[in-house]
């Protein structure tokens, strides 16, 4: 495939902006190690980054902590991306399981640190596929093995 390809075309923009993002819940709490809060987690931040036209190329939630490479539009800064990512998949989170509030009664679901590396196409391929395969990076079980959980 020819990069050309990749790039996004606009009205007065032609280029990429992928990035890798990184980010953990406020004290490493291992709040994603249910199946059906892995999958609520991962619905938040698809429903923050469809809010912001921040598209989603990969993206992997751990018990611990969460990774994610997504190519954001060009006039938004990786910081402003990363702060509606985990301000809005805060919230979504919260509203939709009222009781983690009582482990973050401060409403603080996510940690200050993050993590911000910009992706080139040499690195895309390479990078998507570290994301991808977390699960086997970490020694934990991929959550379709573990049986299905409800929402």
């Amino acid at each position: 495939m020819e990069q050309k390809e990749f790039y996004e075309h606009k009205n007065h923009f032609v280029g990429n902006s992928i990035y890798h993002f990184g980010w953990c819940p406020k004290y490493r709490y291992k709040m994603f190690a249910k199946p059906k809060y892995k999958r609520l987690c991962e619905a938040c931040i698809y429903g923050a980054a469809w809010r912001h036209k921040i598209k989603i190329r990969e993206l992997s939630v751990m018990p611990d902590h969460v990774h994610c490479v997504a190519s954001i539009p060009p006039t938004m800064s990786p910081v402003r991306a990363l702060q509606l990512l985990k301000g809005i998949s805060a919230y979504l989170f919260f509203k939709h399981h009222p009781k983690a509030r009582l482990r973050y009664p401060k409403g603080h679901l996510w940690s200050r640190g993050k993590l911000g590396n910009s992706v080139g196409f040499a690195d895309l391929s390479t990078t998507e596929n570290y994301v991808r395969t977390q699960e086997a990076h970490h020694g934990i079980m991929p959550s379709s093995a573990q049986g299905s959980w409800g929402l």
